[in-house]
């Protein structure tokens, strides 16, 4: 029945005239004004292959540029190209391969529909940024912008116009690997963070040559994946669902995001990508959105293997009937599709409904007006690694440093007069800092810690590795060889720690140790290297630990007995040099964590926005009974929102005052209580304390970063309305109830002040 309303609804709403027929080429003939009388023109010219043909992406399949296919899979998706049955590409990329491909598509097919040319531009084209968590982590919305804003400049230059980014995931589990792609465990952060990367993605011109196309993956739920383990099961509540999952889908939906990805997962039983109260009913329905929807890859066919769809056929129909707009490289559309409306399977109006929203977006992007602005070469040279960019990706490095432990302000470092050791492998990578989703990047251009610390050359600095990480070959798509066993270079490490006044030692994960399908059960350092931290420590104890990873790692032993602990995660190309310049205090660290780190992987997952339960508190000394582990505290080893500064603030005079029935005003001084200038992230919490669905014991609702000199003041305010105060029930309706409440204000989810209030 539901199936059968949708169909009635779409065909009312889409009613086109598919009788024209003709033959010219369509970037010269379509007259009509404005996008939608010309995406509507340019409907009627189209066969039903043609129209299915914008439905079907395919990976970039040969040298474009070289000999052409004659045989095998290849074969085929170039003559489906040349015939129009192909709307877009991924993984083409640089200004000679795209032109050509483009070239096809517009000079050799019947109606010379440009395609839109997708790539994972995730956290940077070739010159990168930090991973995404990392970006998250500096709670600066401008420079996360201005990130996305770079990152799109470098890929249009290389003739990329659509980014499979950003990934607006929540997740609480830090065993899954992509958790390094996204925000974070929280919704609002995660939903601030989404529309600073639309917006810095598509820029207030999406037609412009230096912006792309944005796409909010992935929907819905996969970041809740159990076990952490990549592609998996998910099963959820509504709650979660309407209140921790969808927030920033859409945000990214209101700032205009152009596309969204549907996911690996299943929710409620059904695979999103044949998901049609996720794809149909929300996005579609309740949302308004007007974008298009493109599978991940394989998930049409991956259907099949879900146990959802008997075959290719069938997982076709399901698809499009559910709303998935475009089919990533599973074939099924351009195999399946004009069968299935020949038959009656499948109504003409859901292909015509998803290529409505296709052709928008590339009319949007200014495609149709020149199908090669993407293609200058000389904009490619100048814009590729150029300073401007290289500049920026510095900028939000030092910024999404955290500084996790400082005991006896053993950092930052002295600029002359110490004898450090530097110990590592990591220290010396010039790969591993670029991170997961580096496809364009070149091997070997980051900077490594040990150039970035080089260049403060006054002091006495010796490099020992001390012991590998990984063997072999190190690729995006195999395993890692980790090394368990070869400690053959520890008594160098440990001879170099001896004579040093301080031990600057550089542990974590390799960058391709997390990202997809990069699920751990462990989250200690790997390998040998807690060893080696151990033996290390055994002759010197002043220690500053830096740690490149891309998830929340589990270092209880490290917190206990090493002083000083940097959370430099996985920085991109100006990694060192973003590094070296907290370890000696030329940047102040700001940085504050975007998920929690656990004490232990038994906790996973762990975040802050827990509920409380029935059995919060110990009821009296020693008894059981009682919301617990027996064997480790319930709380996290650094707390969402935690991390240090080489200054300190002090929080102080929290006030409420009711604007009206439905809003407060909380204002609130912030003072830098020591000796240098730095920033802080002002960050604020509500609890609903009574509500017809229980409510967490906190909830971010507002921060600010500010910059304050030493024992400068600051008054922050900020207002609390009914979309801050409210949420969604169980049906998806958001609600606001009068009631109690408490605000929470502080330095991070542990805060120093609260206060209660009532509307």
């Amino acid at each position: 029945m539901k199936t059968k309303r949708i169909y009635k609804i779409l065909i009312l709403l889409f009613i086109f005239n598919s009788s024209c027929k003709e033959n010219a080429k369509v970037n010269t003939e379509i007259k009509a004004d404005g996008i939608e009388q010309k995406v509507t023109s340019l409907l009627a010219k189209m066969t039903l292959e043609e129209k299915i043909g914008q439905m079907n992406q395919y990976n970039g399949f040969w040298d474009v540029t070289g000999p052409t296919p004659s045989s095998g899979d290849a074969a085929k998706k170039y003559e489906h190209l040349k015939k129009g049955y192909v709307g877009s590409m991924l993984n083409v990329r640089g200004v000679k391969e795209v032109k050509a491909v483009q070239k096809i598509a517009v000079e050799e097919t019947r109606l010379g529909i440009p395609l839109i040319i997708g790539f994972d531009v995730i956290h940077g084209y070739e010159t990168l940024s930090p991973i995404p968590l990392a970006e998250a982590a500096s709670w600066d919305l401008k420079a996360i912008k201005k990130s996305a804003e770079v990152a799109a400049k470098e890929a249009a230059a290389a003739g990329i116009n659509w980014t499979f980014a950003p990934m607006v995931d929540i997740s609480r589990d830090a065993r899954w690997g992509r958790v390094m792609e996204g925000a974070g465990e929280d919704p609002f952060l995660g939903s601030k963070i989404a529309v600073a990367r639309v917006e810095g993605f598509q820029g207030d011109d999406l037609s412009s040559s230096e912006t792309i196309a944005a796409c909010a993956k992935h929907w819905a739920g996969y970041g809740f994946s159990e076990s952490g383990r990549d592609y998996n099961t998910v099963d959820i509540g509504t709650s979660t669902l309407n209140n921790i999952i969808f927030p920033p889908f859409k945000a990214a939906a209101d700032a205009g995001v152009k596309t969204f990805m549907n996911s690996f997962n299943e929710l409620n039983g059904i695979p999103a990508t044949g998901n049609a109260f996720l794809q149909r009913d929300i996005l579609k329905g309740k949302w308004n959105y007007d974008g298009f929807v493109v599978s991940d890859w394989g998930s049409i066919n991956e259907m099949m293997a879900h146990g959802f769809a008997e075959d290719k056929k069938g997982a076709a129909r399901l698809a499009v009937t559910a709303g998935s707009d475009m089919d990533m490289e599973s074939y099924a559309y351009v195999d399946e599709l004009a069968n299935l409306v020949r038959e009656g399977q499948v109504d003409e109006a859901l292909i015509d409904d998803a290529v409505k929203r296709i052709l928008r977006v590339k009319f949007e992007l200014g495609l149709f007006d020149d199908p090669y602005k993407y293609c200058d070469s000389e904009t490619e040279k100048e814009v590729i690694g150029s300073k401007e960019i290289n500049d920026a990706v510095l900028d939000v490095a030092k910024k999404s440093i955290v500084l996790l432990k400082n005991e006896n302000q053993l950092l930052p470092l002295k600029k002359r007069g110490q004898n450090i050791a530097l110990i590592g492998a990591l220290a010396a990578d010039k790969t591993s800092p670029l991170g997961s989703w580096r496809i364009a990047a070149k091997d070997s251009t980051a900077v490594s810690v040990l150039e970035g610390m080089q260049q403060y050359s006054e002091n006495k600095l010796t490099y020992a590795k001390g012991a590998d990480l990984v063997y072999g070959e190190t690729t995006f798509a195999k395993e890692l060889n980790i090394n368990m066993s070869d400690k053959s270079g520890f008594l160098e490490a440990i001879s170099v720690a001896k004579n040093a006044d301080v031990v600057v030692m550089v542990l974590g994960e390799h960058g391709f140790q997390s990202g997809e399908a990069r699920s751990r059960v462990d989250l200690d350092l790997p390998g040998v290297q807690q060893e080696l931290l151990e033996a290390v420590y055994a002759v010197n104890k002043n220690i500053v630990l830096v740690l490149n990873n891309g998830r929340p790692l589990a270092i209880t032993w490290a917190d206990k007995h090493i002083p000083a602990i940097v959370e430099a995660w996985q920085l991109g190309t100006q990694s060192g040099h973003a590094i070296a310049q907290v370890l000696y205090g030329d940047y102040n660290p700001s940085g504050k964590l975007p998920m929690s780190f656990p004490r232990h992987v038994g906790q996973v997952p762990i975040y802050y926005n827990y509920k409380n339960t029935g059995r919060p508190v110990i009821p009296a000394p020693n008894e059981v009974f009682w919301s617990h582990y027996t064997d480790e505290s319930n709380k996290p080893l650094y707390a969402f929102g935690h991390g240090l500064s080489y200054t300190t603030f002090s929080y102080s005079n929290l006030k409420i005052s009711k604007v009206n029935e439905e809003e407060v005003k909380v204002s609130v001084d912030i003072t830098n209580t020591g000796d240098v200038q730095g920033k802080e992230v002002v960050q604020l919490y509500i609890r609903d304390l009574v509500a017809s669905i229980t409510r967490p014991v906190k909830e971010l609702k507002g921060f600010e970063l500010i910059d304050l000199d030493p024992d400068e003041k600051k008054t922050i305010n900020f207002v609390l309305t009914k979309n801050e105060l409210g949420f969604f029930d169980n049906s998806g309706v958001f609600v606001f109830e009068s009631g109690d409440f408490k605000v929470f204000v502080g330095g991070s989810s542990e805060t120093v002040l609260e206060q209660d209030f009532e509307l």
